[in-house]
């Protein structure tokens, strides 16, 4: 089989690799328009059982990945002054440069024939391919030439973002909100390696609007953000690597596959940042679509429609958690006038996947901080009371 693979992000080249790797007489092209070494953004971040889906099938990639991540238990508020910790809750997160790396060198070693600095920019270039694999991100070349075949639907969030790196370090992974006389900021902030950290900063769009960011180069908006956060940053800077203010996109196909053409990452759907769970998604769909292929090598349909058959209930359900999550930093100006411990409880029942009973056995030490300042148990989700 001759496939060709457009992107060379984790979903790209985690495919081509399980492909070449099972399949060593099959031509595997992966396309990329950007070198080797360059990426956006700094460190992503994975749920405490990060890797445990790698681990079965393919122990040498997860226990490489593990080498370079950083890992802590516990979430860390910053609200009015005020520390909120929530216990329980692990993470580990690496550099997203450093995790194409280590794909991109397993893809190699597997024969794959990447070709970064690529661009195709039409789907004749791919004449003679028998598998289509798109993995070309948020602005899909192939979802977007058959977007009515796919099913596509494309929204934008109201918030702005714009994904920073500093060399400010910090033990868990931490928010930190801030009220200023223009409007109210968060940063999601997380070491990624012993010297990084991911600083990413979010603002409802009537605050984006008061500081002028639209008009503000990005060494200017920088500038603004380092000052608004400075006691957080504590003497370090900001790092810009494309960093630009974003709405978050919600991209969603209901059709995973047409003709040769298959979706998979980015591509095929989205989910937000503050669930953690975007490069895991997109390495599942990996390996979902590897099965799928695996099992029906000589009938690409077939192939295709396990592939959608089995993933689509699991993305769907992560996505449903995603859009929830989304909804509560929409309106975190309004979330911050709760009081610290009341938004604490908010804050970690958002997405709807934490009931309070495995709140309690999760994080003991927040649940008892609850009950004493609040004198009683939580007896209802967060979102309940709204």
């Amino acid at each position: 089989m001759k496939i060709a693979v457009l992107g060379g992000g984790p979903a790209g080249l985690y495919f081509s690799y399980l492909w070449k790797r099972k399949h060593p007489d099959s031509e595997v092209d992966l396309f990329e328009v950007s070198p080797a070494d360059a990426t956006w953004g700094f460190g992503v971040v994975f749920s405490q059982e990060a890797l445990e889906f790698l681990r079965g099938d393919d122990p040498d990639t997860a226990n490489a990945m593990a080498s370079h991540m950083e890992s802590w238990k516990g979430i860390t508020l910053n609200l009015k002054g005020e520390k909120v910790l929530i216990d329980g809750v692990g993470f580990s997160a690496i550099g997203r440069l450093g995790l194409l790396k280590i794909l991109q060198n397993r893809a190699l070693d597997v024969g794959v024939n990447c070709r970064f600095e690529t661009l195709i920019n039409s789907l004749d270039q791919l004449v003679g391919h028998d598998l289509i694999v798109a993995a070309d991100g948020l602005n899909s070349l192939v979802r977007r030439s058959f977007e009515g075949d796919f099913g596509t639907s494309l929204s934008y969030l109201s918030n702005k973002f714009a994904w920073y790196g500093t060399s400010k370090t910090f033990d868990t992974l931490t928010q930190t909100f801030v009220e200023t006389k223009l409007g109210t900021f968060n940063a999601h902030h997380y070491r990624y390696a012993p010297d990084m950290s991911t600083f990413l900063i979010e603002c409802d769009r009537a605050t984006w609007h008061a500081y002028g960011f639209a008009d503000k180069s990005t060494e200017e908006s920088k500038a603004i953000c380092e000052d608004i956060f400075a006691k957080t940053l504590d003497g370090h800077r900001l790092t810009s690597n494309k960093s630009v203010w974003r709405n978050f996109p919600w991209v969603w196909t209901e059709h995973w596959s047409f003709r040769n053409m298959v979706l998979i990452g980015d591509a095929l759907h989205t989910a937000h940042f503050s669930i953690g769970s975007g490069t895991r998604l997109a390495i599942e769909d990996a390996i979902a679509l590897f099965k799928a292929l695996e099992a029906s090598p000589d009938d690409l349909g077939k192939a295709f429609a396990a592939y959608e058959a089995v993933r689509k209930p699991i993305v769907k359900k992560l996505v449903a958690a995603a859009r929830k999550s989304a909804d509560w930093y929409e309106a975190f100006p309004d979330n911050m006038k709760l009081d610290p411990i009341d938004f604490g409880l908010s804050y970690i029942t958002r997405s709807g996947r934490m009931d309070v009973s495995r709140l309690e056995a999760m994080s003991p030490s927040f649940m008892a901080r609850y009950a004493k300042v609040k004198g009683r148990r939580p007896e209802a989700l967060a979102g309940d009371r709204s």
